[in-house]
């Protein structure tokens, strides 16, 4: 008997050191916006305030584009941030105004100040932004969580959403097939003490990977990005409210089925999150709505190819006679 409680203070012991040993390797406090700017928010970067917020913002049109062109608003999606934009805003700027921000919760944004997470609150703040910058009207395209952003702005304010482009866009409710494993932690209450404070790197390359449908692409400094930007002060806490608070409509396909305006829906035919079934119901529930599949790719094809799927972008805004 008395060995087998020495054999058990013996395993506990171990099981303490290596909890111990693994959380020390993986530490990793927030970090003020002030020690990630350097890095993240070079120029053209800039800050505005709006509710509340010192937002991270990148408006941008080259020399040479037509300045009564209809501007693109690019809304990125969950743990995300501007810079997933980053190669459709290179195409896109010789021609119209592009403008991107890191939404309240993720990127160097921050949390909202009231917590404030639901999806009604995100519409009032992308529309604050775009009166902020003095955008009327805005083609606006959205990926993910920002894909169903897009479409609900769309719905509130459709007076100034001539175009939509959705990027496996969220909205609906679904079923996954397979969620990263930072997903999947977020929406476990009991362990944000420890991951707000914890964030081991190979889980958020694992995170990363799984949205990609070939890792191969994944490398080390897109993890970087998707590290550091985690790191940002607030924003792990925001991660989990956000998925408790904004979640997908019963109503979708009632609320879908009011947008008159061009809509193009790009997707990935290797997206695992959510999968191309939705494309299929936005291609249903949108009147003016029109499918384009990329079966090599994966959730966030405009980051996987860019060149490819901005092509059918500009297609599509030159096509449909978007000014």
């Amino acid at each position: 008997m008395f060995q087998v409680i020495r054999y058990l203070v013996g395993a506990v012991l171990v099981l303490v050191l290596a909890v111990a040993i693994y959380i020390g390797l993986n530490w990793a406090p927030d970090k003020p916006v002030s020690e990630l700017a350097g890095r993240w928010a070079a120029p053209p970067s800039t800050f505005i305030e709006v509710m509340g917020m010192q937002v991270h913002v990148r408006d941008e049109m080259a020399a040479g584009a037509n300045p009564d062109a209809m501007p693109i608003v690019l809304l990125h999606g969950t743990s995300d941030s501007l810079h997933t934009w980053g190669g459709w805003a290179e195409v896109l700027q010789a021609e119209r105004r592009v403008v991107r921000f890191d939404l309240p919760g993720f990127g160097l944004t921050g949390p909202f100040p009231a917590g404030d997470y639901s999806i009604e609150h995100y519409v009032r703040f992308v529309l604050a932004v775009m009166d902020t910058l003095d955008i009327p009207q805005a083609i606006i395209a959205g990926n993910s969580f920002g894909g169903h952003l897009a479409w609900e702005v769309a719905y509130e304010a459709p007076e100034r959403v001539p175009a939509l482009v959705l990027v496996d866009a969220a909205g609906y409710l679904f079923e996954t097939e397979s969620m990263p494993i930072g997903f999947r932690i977020a929406q476990i209450p009991a362990l944000a003490p420890v991951m707000n404070r914890v964030l081991p790197r190979g889980m958020v390359e694992s995170s990363v990977r799984n949205v990609y449908a070939d890792p191969g692409k994944v490398t080390p400094e897109l993890v970087d990005r998707y590290y550091e930007l985690t790191l940002r002060e607030g924003n792990r806490a925001a991660l989990s409210a956000r998925f408790q608070q904004a979640r997908g409509r019963s109503d979708a396909a009632e609320r879908l089925a009011t947008l008159q305006m061009p809509a193009l829906i790009l997707w990935g035919g290797q997206d695992r999150l959510i999968t191309p079934e939705s494309a299929l119901r936005f291609e249903r529930d949108l009147p003016a709505g029109t499918l384009h599949m990329f079966p090599e790719l994966g959730h966030v094809p405009q980051e996987e190819d860019a060149a490819a799927t901005v092509a059918v972008v500009r297609e599509f805004i030159a096509s449909r006679e978007v000014p």
